[in-house]
């Protein structure tokens, strides 16, 4: 017998249509499961309902309102300390840059060619390398290695994601 309709008929709470209600009372005559159901949906409906205690929602909203206003707090505080720190890190870092370059223009400016000079070699060095890497590396590990490699580094990266979501994620509740 198929309780599907029956049992949601009776837990919709939506009007049946008479020939609905008819089939309703049909069934509910020969299932006993349904006909539980449907008492215990009668005796849910006939209960008295009990408003909340004098002043339960002004404290709830005002624990709400709280618990909001301090996580408001740590995140400024947070948000403060990241833009401090990265303000005294780049001051420390581009402190002697700017003393040299203050006291010397001449010898700024042959540093920074020198700088850029070596970044540019060193990319095409690094640009070789990994073309001859690139060239022997896949001889030497079978399609079924790669293929564990990726899946691998797939897993890793699906836990990433989902590990930023839910650090990001504002908690729920109370």
């Amino acid at each position: 017998m198929n309780h599907r309709p029956f049992e949601d008929w009776l837990l919709d709470d939506q009007p049946l249509t008479p020939e609905q209600n008819r089939d309703l009372q049909t069934h509910l005559r020969t299932c006993t499961t349904c006909a539980a159901i449907a008492e215990s949906n009668l005796t849910l409906h006939s209960a008295r309902k009990v408003t909340p205690a004098a002043g339960f929602i002004d404290r709830f909203q005002l624990r709400l309102a709280e618990q909001r206003k301090a996580a408001r707090v740590r995140q400024t505080i947070g948000t403060l300390i990241f833009v401090i720190g990265g303000l005294g890190l780049l001051v420390w870092l581009a402190g002697p840059i700017v003393q040299e370059a203050l006291r010397s223009p001449a010898e700024w400016i042959t540093t920074a060619v020198s700088y850029f000079l070596f970044v540019l070699t060193s990319i095409q060095a690094l640009n070789e390398a990994t073309l001859v890497l690139l060239h022997i590396i896949p001889n030497l590990v079978s399609p079924l290695g790669w293929l564990m490699v990726i899946s691998v580094l797939g897993g890793l990266g699906l836990m990433w994601i989902v590990s930023i979501a839910r650090w990001t994620r504002p908690p729920q509740g109370v």
